[in-house]
């Protein structure tokens, strides 16, 4: 029952966030300065040709108009058309969201993998020179931005030791058999290992650049937790059953030390979401950042629109799924 309780007030809040966030981007992004259908036309168009365009696109009806407008079309699955492509948006934005997800997803695995063997190795080597310099790792990873990792890897990978490539997503001169745009999964599917091989040299550079700065967070705080919990009872029982150190903290300690590193994974795949925008423009990686960022220069308000409302649904739903798998984890919410 209490996991039931959790979960419908967790829905509630996650509509109410998604109608907050609906009115927010529809309101604000029109109050900026300029006007997207001016920057649609030649330098010679009139003010007829204006007008014409603002009323093929609706944007001569009232603000609130607009509004409801807009809000009964995304009921219905309809977020309007590109003002720059001319294209439906759900087109636009599912056809670059797998790609953008393929990128967080690596990102994220590799995070763990680094921040979980640092954490493991500085547990492991607590009150020496070892957890020391775990420490300084994490602390430099921590101290740089990951658009700054990017251009190191760049300059280090891709014009001093040009092992990866430090643009697009794929080579354009390989066939591409795909069914869907999830290259990098449907490639494993098929078995097709040259094009993975492929993808992921192109993902490599900017999903480690996203990757450092979560790797260093997540190692901070399980070697923390694990640091905790080598001080229990059943830790100490476990020793005096003649378990080693290394066996102690992967058997017994690790899977209570997990739960606090868990919501943190969650809470911050989702700002790794969001931080793809900067990485994916910087290595013309061709996934749902950088059409936000084009988007935004063209001031293609629907487009926009879509991708904000895409970002907050990923947002909650990913939340949404952290705070189910806490409360089935949590033994005193299980039980509750």
């Amino acid at each position: 029952m209490q996991i039931i309780r959790i979960l419908l007030l967790r829905l509630l809040t996650t509509l109410v966030t998604l109608a907050g966030v609906a009115v927010i981007v529809f309101f604000v992004i029109r109050v900026v300065p300029g006007n997207p259908i001016a920057m649609m036309l030649p330098p010679g168009a009139t003010e007829a040709d204006i007008a014409r365009l603002s009323a093929l696109y609706g944007l001569d009806k009232p603000i609130v108009t607009q509004f409801g407008i807009w809000l009964g079309g995304v009921l219905q699955g309809d977020f309007g058309t590109s003002i720059t492509t001319r294209q439906p948006v759900l087109d636009l934005v599912l056809g670059r969201l797998p790609a953008t997800l393929e990128l967080a997803i690596m990102a994220l695995v590799m995070a763990v993998l680094m921040g979980g063997v640092a954490a493991l190795i500085g547990t492991r080597g607590r009150g020496t020179r070892t957890e020391g310099a775990i420490d300084v790792a994490n602390g430099m990873a921590l101290s740089v931005p990951d658009f700054l990792w990017g251009l190191v890897l760049m300059l280090v990978f891709g014009v001093l030791l040009p092992i990866f490539h430090i643009s697009g997503r794929v080579t354009p001169s390989l066939e591409l058999p795909f069914n869907t745009n999830f290259y990098l999964f449907e490639s494993l599917i098929r078995l097709r290992f040259d094009l993975w091989a492929d993808l992921v040299a192109h993902m490599f550079m900017p999903a480690l650049a996203l990757a450092i700065p979560l790797a260093a967070i997540i190692g901070q705080l399980l070697k923390q937790s694990l640091k905790e919990t080598m001080n229990l009872d059943y830790v100490t029982l476990a020793r005096t059953k003649g378990y080693g150190e290394t066996q102690v903290i992967l058997h017994q300690a690790l899977r209570n030390a997990v739960l606090p590193t868990l919501t943190l994974v969650g809470v911050q795949f989702t700002f790794l979401i969001g931080g793809t925008v900067i990485i994916e423009r910087l290595f013309s990686y061709e996934g749902l950042g950088n059409m936000a960022i084009d988007a935004v220069i063209n001031r293609d308000l629907p487009l926009i629109q879509g991708i904000v409302i895409l970002f907050a649904v990923i947002f909650t739903a990913v939340n949404l799924i952290v705070d189910l798998l806490y409360a089935v984890l949590n033994p005193r919410l299980r039980h509750g």
